[in-house]
């Protein structure tokens, strides 16, 4: 930072601020014992990621507009360059997908990802398609971490989290609080898909889960599911 060649960027989520927590860009692999087996069934789920694929349909936009909220201010919205093939959404299993995908299902299994009515599980295939550059932005919440296991991964595609950058490697994930400011591109000529879902940060004791599943039904009963503009 003296030599100006690194800013600071500390956690700005755009719903929800536990405070106490680490200000950590990135989390190493090695630091989940789970992460391993997930990582062993990328075969599998390469193969069952190919025979979607083969469909020829383009996945759903990531972002959406909807009727009942403000346009989300993402260059993307409604655009499939940036798509998502959901198997859990806001809490809620996709069957029609998840019944396509039973070793991506079981592979999420191994994941501590949160249960709370109407937000999560939050679990799908990433898809970025050539040229896409998704630009900066915040997550929601600085509870969770952010999993990315790449699929597919062309030569020329890398996330940005904070101030630093990393590229994807097929089959070795990617964990990252994603409340800090950040940015993903694909500037290759191939698509790019990653699996991505979210998980309790590990700093977050079994009572305070508990109790932020409390907190955030609360708030979804209150005001509705705040928007994941991406």
């Amino acid at each position: 930072m003296l030599l100006g060649k690194k800013q600071l960027y500390v956690q700005q989520p755009s719903s929800f601020y536990f405070p106490g927590l680490p200000q950590r860009q990135f989390y190493e692999r090695s630091e989940f014992s789970w992460l391993a087996e997930v990582e062993n069934a990328v075969p599998a789920m390469q193969e069952e990621l190919r025979a979607v694929l083969a469909d020829g349909q383009d996945f759903a936009p990531y972002v959406e507009a909807s009727s009942d909220r403000p346009r989300a201010a993402n260059p993307l919205i409604n655009d499939p360059s940036w798509g998502a093939f959901y198997f859990w959404r806001n809490g809620e299993k996709v069957e029609a997908n998840a019944s396509r995908c039973p070793a991506t299902m079981a592979a999420l299994e191994l994941a501590p990802m949160p249960h709370i009515d109407k937000r999560s599980p939050i679990a799908l295939w990433s898809l970025l398609k050539p040229g896409t550059h998704i630009q900066p932005h915040h997550g929601l919440l600085n509870t969770r971490l952010i999993c990315h296991i790449p699929l597919i991964v062309p030569d020329d595609c890398a996330i940005r989290v904070g101030n630093e950058t990393r590229a994807w490697r097929t089959g070795e994930a990617l964990i990252f609080d994603d409340s800090f400011e950040h940015e993903a591109w694909n500037n290759s000529a191939d698509t790019r898909v990653i699996l991505l879902f979210e998980i309790w940060r590990p700093e977050i004791s079994a009572e305070e889960q508990a109790a932020l599943t409390t907190i955030f039904e609360t708030i979804n009963d209150y005001q509705g599911m705040p928007e994941d503009a991406g």
